[in-house]
């Protein structure tokens, strides 16, 4: 027994040597949590982080039978769906795993822009979380495609012809998503790759900088409960705070679950190049605001196409969003900002509404 424990101490020492664990963990141990009344919004981030995780999970089960080919990528969603045991239940399970964190995600960005958590020296921890934002609707896009089926090919011929309006770099940008002229079988495949590899090694790599920069700074008391003086306490990360991020967790599984059991994916008709485009064609809801916002806009604007400047408006506003630590000139403790919350609600009320009205022009079939 002794020497089973020298062994493992001499292990944990050559194992401390090389990485420095005790650090990272003494630093998690250490790290303590602001309780106030908006500590709830703290959570998002965690859960966030877990869908990542349910996804990455089912995806490489997924990778298991799926043939990335124009020929074989219908057929081998088919079989996943058809012949393999709970293979229907785990890209279902995929499915709400995308669509929920896109949801957390976008609500937990917007959360930390109203309680302005990305004032110094949080502005790099805000900043990788806007690419992170940017990376879960780029995985939305991607992943679309790979089915194969008759509405992810029209609407990644869509998306994809979209790109090619910006200027300067939008038909080198088309033509190097597509891998040619038009959606084909070689769209796919780079699809493919960028959704298993670049985009889940770009994630990897970025969340880890951002946790770090979570871990390091700690969660940012909001200016104005600073102001007022209305903090409750803290509660120590460990293990207060982890024990209830871990029970949300597994509320949202339970919620996967039942969205997957009760209202599977399904998989719609082989992708056709030669077939009419289908009725009422439309993207994932998250993009559904920038679409009816494109189909708003008149064919020319002051000599301009309006689809140009409608995609160069979404550029400098996701620009903005970028930027905010270094526009927002209010850094003091307690000190509120009033326009920077005024312009991140009428980001949220434009976002919805425009997606309410998109569903509207576009019902469900």
């Amino acid at each position: 027994m002794s020497n089973d424990q020298k062994w493992y101490q001499r292990f944990g020492g050559w194992l401390e040597d090389r990485t420095g664990l005790s650090a990272i963990t003494a630093l998690a141990k250490k790290k303590d949590v602001p309780v106030h009344r908006h500590t709830i919004w703290y959570y998002l981030g965690g859960m966030s982080l877990f869908l990542f995780l349910c996804q990455l999970v089912s995806g490489i089960l997924l990778l298991f039978y799926y043939r990335p080919s124009a020929n074989e990528a219908f057929e081998s969603v088919h079989f996943i769906m058809a012949e393999v045991q709970f293979g229907w239940l785990v890209r279902s399970l995929h499915a709400w795993a995308a669509n929920l964190m896109v949801f957390t995600v976008f609500i937990h960005l917007f959360s930390v822009f109203l309680l302005k958590a990305y004032r110094a020296p949080r502005d790099l921890t805000w900043m990788s979380g806007v690419v992170l934002f940017v990376l879960t609707l780029g995985f939305g896009f991607t992943g679309y495609l790979l089915p194969w089926n008759e509405l992810a090919f029209f609407a990644t011929k869509v998306g994809t012809e979209i790109v090619g309006v910006v200027p300067f770099i939008g038909e080198f940008a088309r033509n190097l998503l597509r891998g040619g002229t038009d959606v084909t079988g070689a769209t796919l495949t780079r699809f493919y790759a960028i959704h298993v590899a670049i985009l889940p090694a770009a994630t990897i790599l970025l969340l880890g900088l951002h946790l770090l920069q979570v871990q390091r700074h700690g969660m940012s008391i909001p200016p104005g409960v600073e102001k007022d003086g209305s903090t409750k306490g803290r509660m120590k990360f460990v293990p207060g705070f982890l024990l209830r991020d871990m029970v949300g967790w597994l509320v949202a599984l339970a919620a996967l679950a039942a969205l997957a059991a009760f209202f599977p994916a399904h998989l719609g008709d082989k992708a056709d190049a030669f077939a009419p485009a289908p009725v009422g064609i439309k993207p994932e809801w998250y993009f559904m605001y920038m679409f009816h916002t494109l189909k708003l806009l008149p064919a020319h604007i002051l000599g301009l196409e309006g689809e140009m400047l409608g995609v160069m408006a979404f550029a400098v506003a996701g620009l903005f969003l970028l930027l905010v630590p270094l526009l927002d000139r209010r850094r003091g403790p307690g000190e509120t900002s009033k326009l920077f919350t005024i312009i991140a609600l009428a980001m949220i009320a434009y976002i919805i509404v425009l997606t309410v009205m998109g569903y509207m022009a576009n019902p469900v079939q």
